[in-house]
């Protein structure tokens, strides 16, 4: 298998320009698990019984304990460092934990509603840091009003921090999803967030769980906004999900969201919004074209107009914010838009409109950021029977 993976990665990196070679070879080292000695040294690491003792008395099956707290630089909101966990079978002592970040704007408290809440899942070799002054989600959050919730995955579950989107189990809703949506929940229940208002957004492979937590939680997600994602559904192993971000799936992606339509008969459809850059060489293009396909099956019964409006924007190299050219298709549930697919022009694998200090951000727009959030405002997630 070695042998194979060597030759498909050779093959790719020809193609490609030298930044992104470097940018390729970490991506597939980190598809490709570690030996389990080293997350077995790491994760015994941060066992320590005062720590868990700490979090007990806050809860009986979720804990949470607030770590350093600050508000952010510049921002008058709060900006919280905070743990998640849940004991197994009863047990604080292997209670599987989490690492979160959260912000709450400075509105948050005399709102007259509840405010929504925006997560944000972070790409391979990224932390919820990293993704928060990329997307410069919690600025908008100030200005907009909503919480922002950064879950983190662990060095220990991965030595990227890349989430398992490939794994049956994850595509079935369970392992991180799982904890994420239950995460959800508590900070919802703790800080009195709008339940009707949950959305989630990611990069990469956190695009790719956001959707799935997206779709197996849908009375939790109001909207999904899916920046580089690779096709849902089509893979079981790191070699697939390398092959589905090269080449897309054949024809197995419209397969897997039958199947998934079949098994939830009572799926309420899922407002998406759909971003990727035409030269991205890690998660290419096909995957978007194939994302696109997959929901408007999810959403067939809610598209009122068969064929989506398309719209051209010009490239602008002047003035206080330069952006590529770029196209979108939006496909609307009467004056709703329900679909959207924004395909940008020389943008690679990178948040549109991002602090372009920090890596896998393009500082030229279009500002996905706000493409996203103008895109979630106008979607409310009503009670979906048999659903919780």
């Amino acid at each position: 298998m070695a042998k194979s993976l060597s030759s498909l990665w050779l093959t790719t990196v020809r193609r490609i320009g030298k930044a992104q070679q470097a940018q390729g070879r970490r991506l597939l080292q980190s598809l490709v698990p570690k030996p389990a000695r080293k997350p077995a040294a790491r994760r015994a690491k941060p066992v320590q019984p005062a720590k868990v003792a700490k979090a007990k008395p806050l809860a009986t099956v979720r804990q949470s304990a607030v770590g350093s707290a600050s508000a952010v630089p510049g921002l008058p909101g709060s900006w919280q460092k905070c743990w998640f966990s849940i004991p197994a079978a009863g047990q604080v002592a292997s209670a599987r934990r989490m690492l979160y970040w959260l912000y709450l704007p400075s509105s948050a408290g005399t709102a007259p509603r509840p405010v929504p809440l925006v997560v944000m899942l972070h790409g391979c070799q990224q932390m919820a840091t990293d993704f928060a002054q990329s997307t410069r989600m919690n600025a908008l959050a100030e200005r907009k009003g909503f919480a922002v919730l950064y879950p983190q995955q662990s060095a220990a579950a991965d030595a990227h921090r890349c989430w398992h989107w490939y794994k049956r189990s994850t595509q079935e809703g369970l392992g991180d999803v799982r904890l994420i949506a239950q995460m959800i929940a508590h900070v919802q229940g703790k800080h009195g967030l709008d339940t009707s208002r949950t959305y989630a957004a990611g990069l990469s492979a956190g695009a790719a769980l956001a959707n799935i937590l997206a779709l197996r939680y849908p009375a939790m997600v109001a909207a999904v906004g899916l920046h580089s994602a690779p096709v849902f559904g089509t893979t079981d192993s790191p070699m697939s999900a390398f092959r589905a971000m090269q080449h897309g799936s054949g024809t197995a992606h419209r397969e897997s969201v039958q199947a998934f339509g079949t098994a939830a008969p009572a799926f309420p459809g899922m407002p998406a919004i759909l971003i990727h850059g035409a030269r991205d060489s890690v998660v290419r293009r096909i995957n978007m074209t194939q994302l696109t396909e997959q929901f408007t099956i999810l959403n067939a019964a809610l598209i009122t107009r068969e064929q989506p409006a398309v719209r051209t924007y010009p490239a602008r190299s002047t003035g206080r914010h330069p952006r590529h050219a770029y196209e979108s298709a939006t496909w609307y549930a009467g004056r709703k838009p329900q679909l959207v697919a924004c395909e940008i022009g020389h943008l690679g694998h990178a948040w549109s409109g991002g602090d372009g200090r920090v890596e896998f951000s393009a500082p030229e727009g279009p500002d996905a950021t706000l493409m996203m959030w103008t895109f979630f405002a106008q979607h409310r997630r009503l009670p979906v029977p048999g659903k919780t």
